[in-house]
């Protein structure tokens, strides 16, 4: 069985309205984040099938840098989730007003 590039847009794709649909509907901020990083592994997955069918290197050292940008990503977003929930004893959307001096 042969797996082409539809069906990896195509999980590309649902992971991507999946992700989109967890930032739309949910009001936790670790859910949200969650959601972020689900969307940007969606389109990493898309770079590295279209790199693949290609059959070039472009797409999947693209994928590196976002990657490492994505771990820089996380240790900021996780430590200001901290900070409110320090803060606030809640992680919800609502509660980053609070956050401001």
């Amino acid at each position: 069985m042969h797996v082409g590039l539809e069906q990896y847009l195509t999980v590309s794709f649902l992971l991507f309205a999946l992700g989109l649909l967890g930032v739309i509907m949910r009001r936790n901020l670790l859910v949200i984040y969650m959601s972020l990083e689900l969307m940007l592994n969606a389109a990493n997955l898309a770079l590295v099938s279209f790199s693949r069918f290609n059959d070039n290197l472009n797409g999947q050292i693209l994928v590196f840098f976002i990657i490492t940008v994505a771990a820089a990503e996380v240790s900021v977003g996780l430590a200001l989730i901290v900070a409110l929930y320090r803060r606030r004893q809640s992680a919800h959307v609502e509660d980053l007003t609070t956050m401001k001096l």
